[in-house]
């Protein structure tokens, strides 16, 4: 195991300790930039910007030029429902019954008339996609925001968003409770709507890696200020990590 890998387990373990003795008051949101270990970061960052200018970025312009929009749309209409059970499970494990079952119907609603989720009939019948993840449950757990992250791939994270984001993978009933080609169809769909939403935010995107002055500092400061407005309770956040896009979870 590589040193990186030993110290981020490390911090989801303290995270997942300070969830379980915090009980159910929601964490403040945070103020300021914790960032410790800003040199490691910023070599990460630096990795990550060169993966994504090498084999990204080209990948998800030919992917948005190839692939006719509708298609596009489809196939991250399917990736978005097959997330939706671990988000019902956020849900619950938050206490928000009413959202558990505003997801667990759109759910049903998109599996059974949207042609397994291929069409989003349920945000046109009102049901829209009230997103979550563990990130979000532990922060209503009442888990510190912990220090600043840039993780290898998935890019801008804390150390509670980083923990969030394992359990998530282990949570989702989905990811271990069917086998066989619906297994691989998902996963394939999964990787493809990121490509999808690396190629639509192209020019967002773009703008912060390659037009900043400091893209680490731009990363970061939108990250924070855009993952602590959602658990805030504000919308959904417009800003799209570009490396969320390929490798992270709705």
């Amino acid at each position: 195991m590589t040193k990186f890998a030993q110290v981020l387990l490390k911090h989801a373990a303290v995270v997942l300790v300070a969830a379980a003795v915090a009980g159910c008051t929601a964490a403040p949101i945070g103020v300021g930039i914790d960032d410790p270990i800003e040199q490691q970061n910023r070599d990460t960052h630096a990795t990550n910007r060169a993966l994504d200018k090498a084999l990204v970025r080209p990948a998800s312009n030919g992917y948005g030029s190839v692939v006719p929009s509708p298609v596009r749309t489809g196939v991250s209409n399917f990736a978005s429902n097959l997330n939706m059970p671990g988000q019902v499970l956020n849900n619950l494990l938050q206490f928000r019954i009413e959202n558990a079952g505003h997801n667990t119907f759109r759910f049903l609603m998109n599996t059974m008339l949207g042609f397994g989720g291929l069409l989003d009939v349920a945000t046109e019948a009102g049901l829209e996609n009230r997103r979550t993840d563990f990130g979000e449950t532990l922060h209503v757990w009442g888990a510190p925001e912990g220090a600043y992250l840039e993780l290898p791939l998935i890019g801008p994270s804390t150390e509670r968003h980083a923990a969030g984001r394992v359990v998530d993978i282990l949570m989702n009933p989905l990811n271990f409770g069917v086998e066989g080609p619906l297994r691989s169809a998902g996963t394939g769909a999964s990787v493809a709507a990121r490509f999808g939403d690396r190629y639509r935010y192209s020019d967002l995107v773009d703008s912060v890696l390659y037009e900043s002055e400091d893209s680490y500092a731009q990363a970061r400061l939108l990250y924070l200020q855009n993952r602590r407005f959602k658990l805030s309770g504000g919308a959904q956040p417009d800003y799209i990590d570009p490396y969320e896009a390929v490798y992270g979870n709705e």
